[in-house]
């Protein structure tokens, strides 16, 4: 998808020049943060006496936690790091992402929630692909293989971008090298999931989501005011010409509604992102999900134009020019540390710099997890061992974790591209393969085994093609192809090919 040396003293604290101060506070910071998110994971574990308790806390996540947990879970780095940076260079056109986004976010909630959690407890089931295998009466086992195939393809670069994400802060701030971040932020992820489960996530989610809050409503605000209000930052804008004021910018009539239509886009895949609706199975109960969806929207709203405020004041603040190779912004993806370091207090900037590093957590943490129980629960306990020992799963699933995170850093190793691409190719890929099968099986009875394989296989296919093939990647985002396709699958293989047998429970748990 396609969207379109510095010496500042106002506004700044006293004493700000000293960086080494701040890298010291940052440090303390860093091992304090770390050192509570690993007692939590620890006391966690304690807990864990089953896979179910592993994988979905015993279902008994209260609405504040689930919605926070899985807000903080859906933005991840690419919240703070990459959307702030897409509208430095974009301008105002990327207002349309928050729209698209909050959207998806209120539809995944009002659609999706309360009917996942009551099916998955009546099935029993502990992951989406138990749940797709249990409501179409599966024999085969194909939709269980192909869910996980595609879960486990597409978090390897969804942890990559995190661990991306984590090098590029620490480089920042301690002068690391970007490796030498994603190890610690690697390592600290890798434990506190691996020993605590979803339960230890959830939690720890809690906290960073807290913390990502508190930096996107208060960085814009605070750089706003500076500015001298939203006047100012408009004038500023339209100072710089070109396209930076424009809703729909673009070469061509067509580049202005593929980047619109883009970035709109991106609300659909919320449905079918296997890390989120663990949420909507743990949340404690059907009811819950009221409080919840208030909550989650609630977040969303502040969180994402907060995030795109942060680009545009920083646009307004330091100029276009100020970014290129030797320039004060060598990397768009490096705004938001740099703004926090500029405008605010040193105690308030290291906060806000652990809520980047929290960002990057509270994703992975999930992809984690959500990879582990596909490993876990997917193939080893129902395809391999049905008799396995509860304490044999639960360890299996730490090794599985393990194993997918040492990949997404492998793979972080090599990467020579943006946050915020990568997280949009892994987005688009799940967001079509399970977002319409999950959403027809859940409102129409009718829905079919062959009809939800077909929506699986043809919306990955689509999506893959479509980002490798330049002259489509540059057309239309590969969400919009790949998720149609996905639907058109789904609905004309269900009613071609229709389940032989009739459930004893149909969707949303009618008789």
């Amino acid at each position: 998808m396609h969207l379109p040396g510095f010496h500042i003293s106002h506004g700044r604290p006293p004493g700000w020049n000293r960086h080494g101060d701040l890298v010291n506070s940052l440090v303390v910071a860093l091992a304090l943060y770390s050192l509570i998110i690993l007692v939590v994971g620890i006391l966690a574990a304690r807990r864990n006496r089953t896979l179910d308790d592993y994988l979905l806390a015993d279902r008994k996540l209260g609405p504040w936690v689930a919605a926070f947990s899985e807000r903080a879970s859906g933005e991840s780095a690419w919240l703070l790091i990459g959307l702030p940076g897409l509208a430095f260079t974009s301008g105002m056109g990327t207002l349309w992402v928050g729209v698209g986004c909050c959207s998806g976010i209120a539809f995944s909630w009002f659609a999706i929630a309360k009917s996942l959690r009551r099916e998955t407890e009546r099935f029993g089931s502990l992951t989406l692909a138990d749940y797709f295998a249990a409501r179409h009466g599966e024999g085969s086992h194909a939709l269980r293989i192909t869910a996980t195939v595609i879960i486990l393809f597409f978090f390897t670069f969804y942890v990559a971008a995190q661990f991306l994400a984590a090098g590029k802060v620490l480089n920042f701030y301690l002068g690391i090298t970007p490796v030498q971040g994603m190890v610690i932020g690697a390592v600290l992820v890798l434990f506190y999931t691996a020993a605590g489960g979803l339960l230890a996530v959830s939690w720890t989610d809690l906290v960073q989501g807290i913390i990502m809050l508190v930096t996107l409503a208060v960085l814009p605000l605070a750089v706003l005011t500076e500015l001298g209000g939203a006047g100012a930052l408009m004038s500023k804008l339209s100072g710089f010409g070109g396209s930076y004021l424009q809703l729909a910018p673009g070469e061509s009539r067509w580049a202005a509604i593929s980047g619109v239509l883009g970035s709109l886009a991106i609300g659909l895949g919320y449905m079918g992102q296997p890390h989120l609706v663990l949420r909507f199975m743990a949340i404690r109960s059907p009811d819950d999900v009221k409080a919840g969806r208030i909550i989650a929207i609630g977040w969303a709203l502040i969180a994402f134009f907060g995030a795109i405020f942060i680009g545009l004041t920083g646009l307004a603040w330091f100029g276009p020019e100020a970014m290129g190779a030797g320039q004060v912004i060598a990397d768009q993806e490096q705004l938001m540390p740099l703004m926090a370091r500029t405008f605010m207090p040193e105690w308030l900037a290291v906060l806000m710099i652990c809520g980047a590093i929290a960002a990057m957590m509270s994703t992975a943490d999930s992809q984690l997890l959500a990879s582990a129980s596909a490993i876990s629960e997917d193939i080893y306990r129902r395809l391999i061992n049905p008799d396995a020992p509860q304490d044999k799963l639960v360890a299996l699933g730490r090794w599985a974790t393990l194993g997918v995170g040492v990949i997404g850093f492998l793979l972080a190793w090599q990467a020579d591209d943006f946050v915020y691409n990568m997280v949009l190719y892994a987005w688009a890929g799940l967001g079509a393969a399970f977002g319409p099968p999950l959403l027809l099986s859940l409102h129409w009875r009718r829905t079919s085994r062959t009809g939800v394989l077909s929506g699986f296989i043809s919306g990955t296919l689509v999506v893959i093609l479509w980002y490798n093939i330049p002259f489509l990647n540059g057309l239309l985002y590969e969400m919009i192809p790949g998720f149609l396709v996905s639907l058109v699958f789904t609905l004309v293989f269900s009613l071609v090919f229709p389940n032989r047998k009739t459930l004893d429970v149909n969707v949303t748990g009618q008789k």
